[in-house]
Formats: C-alpha cells, structure tokens, sequence
C-alpha cells in the first residue's frame, strides 16, 4: 500500500481486519461523491462531524454522508440543551484532523461518539481514514474496540 494512515496503524496495532480506500486522484469533494467514485451505496458511507454543546463539551456524531445532521436529535442523544457545528478552524486544533478528513478513529481526545441508528442495517460501515482520499471499512463490533459510542435516530 503506497500510504498507511494513522486510523489504518491504530486498526493494524489492534489487528483489526478492515478493507481500505484510496480516492485521492479523484474530483470527489463531498461524502455523495465519495461514495459515487467508489461505487458505495451512500447509506453505508459514513461522514464524521464534530460539534459543541451548550455546556461546551464537544461531541463526534457519524452518519450517513447523504443526510443531514438533525441538530436537536443530536443534542437529545447526548443529553445536550442543544449543539451546534464547531467552525472548520477549531477542528484541527481540537481533533487533529482536517475538514474532510476527519476520522472518529485517532482525534488528538476521545469525545462522546454517536453513530447514526441505520449503521445496523450493515456488516461494515466506510468512514474516513483521516486523511483525505483514504476510507476505511469495518464492522461496528470492530470499531467498538477502538473507542466507544452510542446508536441514536440522529438525522433530519
């Protein structure tokens, strides 16, 4: 493999099996893209934001990178007043990762991570690699030995 991720070695060092992803000589920009020059079904394809809460506690929600992000539903999932999106500029600071390529798997801090409910209709789920071009697919039993996180209804 011509580049390994830190998400990948985090995976490799747990010997976790995963297939891998390159999209990095592509023109896809967006999650749908993504999924288009992958030839992924989009509903599988999982995009990873970060947000703040009122009491300033930041949180990580996975979803779907066809659907939208139901604000609300978010913040009821992690017993938030409310949240909003973090600015692009406070992600690499706080995360370690740039828009686009940020992974659940690897943030400089583990936040409380929720993962979008129609994640159980697969085996495997494809998310960022945490760098842009790269996607890693795996299961959710897989990804729960490398940091923990809740299911909720969280899209508009």
């Amino acid at each position: 493999m011509e580049h390994k991720t830190n998400v990948m070695r985090e995976l490799d060092k747990l010997k976790i099996q995963y297939k891998y992803y390159c999209y990095a000589n592509t023109d896809a920009i967006s999650g749908t893209d993504v999924a288009r020059v992958l030839n992924q079904n989009p509903e599988q394809v999982f995009k990873t934001l970060v947000t703040v809460g009122k009491t300033g506690k930041h949180y990580v929600f996975m979803l779907p990178v066809a659907r939208e992000l139901d604000l609300k539903k978010a913040a009821k999932s992690v017993g938030e007043k409310a949240v909003e999106m973090i600015k692009s500029k406070e992600l690499l600071p706080l995360t370690g990762y740039i828009h686009g390529g940020c992974s659940p798997i690897g943030m400089k801090k583990f936040f409380t991570t929720v993962i979008d409910k129609s994640s159980e209709q697969f085996d495997t789920i494809i998310f960022s690699a945490g760098k842009i071009g790269y996607q890693v697919e795996i299961s959710l039993t897989d990804l729960k030995k490398v940091i923990s996180y809740s299911i909720a209804d969280i899209t508009a």
